[in-house]
């Protein structure tokens, strides 16, 4: 019996495509082995979207080249965004892998793969693929890709480049997958693709997030769903209420702005400038929510007096979950030669800077949910302590909430927590025993 191994590299987009692709093999007789040495094949989901992630997916595979002076007849293939983008260099440079495929759908690689085929590009990406298994989940939370691609015009991005023109899946086949994940004990569901607001302006011609949205809400289950990735320019006030208003879904708004300078956002190719950016957040805040907001630090132009708008900014807009990177100068886009480009050293002592702020701004933020009740996802247990996640905490970027019980619990269960400390990003409580007041149940 041939044994694979998946190497997880880069965004959720990735994470849902492995748990794919673990499917089709398991279905078609292959097993999985967490450990690569027992390995047959290892597969290697690189990422190509900034430098430091590109870097990471490069020592990934000789990492586990290396395992083949241990075991001779492992088959190391990289597979997905950095083998897309540079598929021949790749060939021409690291002849010593066994196989490399572009970005293609999960079904295609095992196509690929039993017909002997083992590099193979296609003539364009193939983003999404039709929902017929999965592997059963890992966690309590699993990413659901909706579409992928992407047709905006950011000025510092490549992913248009490597990934192609949006792509939607349909509302169906959508609903069939998260059916079986329900069914299979998870308990959130994360919806994915390069900007949820184009979901479904290829196949259904227009926004049809708020149709997706209402269609899995009415899937049966105790289950929540939380929506990331909604490019401002486009997240309307459509979405905003059915996020705002239906049931199974959190009301946590992960919506990337990355700058509030009019100079550089109109650089970055962004539409909404300061002004449309204060009045989205304000459309968002009438009713209670999170908003969760990336921010890039060191863009070409980008003066310290654009830099101290940016700041007073985040002191002002309060953001209850924040991240910031810094500029990528990244071939084949229009940022890559323009003009007063940072230095390094000035884009980390930005980067600092702002999250210095950010820090003490979350702080406050949940110093707020001091005696409140909050229902949580259990996840984990050290000791005798429960870890689980709240509506303000999206898995592997938010906080956690670390709570004490009397009795045993179940992971996977939710549970209402009364929140009794606080830290930086985190929050600690006990289990809320027959207590109402301040009662928030998911938001």
């Amino acid at each position: 019996m041939n044994k694979f191994h998946i190497v997880r590299l880069g965004c959720p987009k990735n994470d849902a495509d492995a748990d794919i692709l673990q499917g089709i093999l398991e279905n078609k007789g292959y097993r999985y082995t967490p450990d690569p040495i027992n390995a047959n094949y290892i597969f290697i989901n690189t990422c190509g979207f900034i430098e430091d992630a590109k870097k990471e997916s490069i020592e990934a595979i000789f990492e586990y080249l290396l395992l083949k002076d241990e075991k001779k007849d492992i088959k190391v293939i990289p597979f997905g965004c950095l083998a897309e983008r540079y598929y021949t260099e790749i060939l021409e440079e690291i002849p010593e892998v066994d196989g490399l495929y572009g970005v293609l759908s999960p079904q295609t690689i095992v196509d690929k793969l039993e017909s002997g085929i083992f590099t193979y590009k296609a003539k364009e990406p193939e983003t999404i693929y039709e929902y017929k298994t999965r592997s059963k989940p890992r966690e309590h939370y699993a990413y659901v890709k909706i579409g992928d691609g992407c047709n905006r015009n950011c000025t510092f991005c490549s992913i248009p480049f490597f990934k192609g023109k949006p792509k939607s899946r349909e509302i169906l086949d959508i609903k069939n997958e998260v059916e079986f994940l329900v069914n299979n004990g998870v308990k959130e569901i994360i919806l994915v693709s390069q900007d949820n607001c184009l979901y479904g302006v290829d196949n259904y011609k227009k926004q049809a997030l708020p149709e997706l949205l209402k269609t899995l809400n009415n899937i049966k289950g105790d289950f929540w769903i939380r929506v990331l990735y909604l490019h401002p320019d486009f997240l309307n006030k459509n979405i905003i209420e059915v996020i705002h208003y239906t049931d199974k879904v959190l009301k946590y708004f992960d919506v990337p702005i990355q700058h509030i300078s009019t100079k550089i956002l109109t650089l970055m190719g962004r539409i909404k400038k300061k002004k449309d950016l204060i009045e989205l957040i304000e459309q968002i805040r009438k009713q209670p929510s999170v908003i969760r907001t990336t921010l890039m630090v060191g863009f070409p132009g980008e003066t310290e007096k654009d830099f101290q708008e940016l700041l007073n900014f985040v002191h002002d807009a309060k953001f209850e979950r924040l991240g910031s990177f810094i500029y990528s100068q990244e071939e084949d886009t229009l940022s890559f030669n323009m003009p007063n480009q940072v230095d390094e050293k000035t884009k980390i002592a930005r980067q600092e800077a702002l999250m210095k702020i950010q820090q003490e701004i979350s702080k406050d933020v949940m110093q707020s949910f001091l005696g409140y009740i909050l229902k949580v996802l259990i996840e984990e247990k050290e000791d005798d302590i429960y870890i689980g996640r709240s509506y303000l905490d999206a898995p592997e970027i938010d906080g956690n909430i670390f709570f004490r019980s009397k009795k045993k619990l179940k992971l996977g269960e939710f549970i209402n927590v009364k929140i009794t400390g606080s830290y930086e990003y985190d929050l600690e409580g006990e289990v809320a025993e027959n207590e109402y007041s301040q009662f928030i149940e998911s938001l």
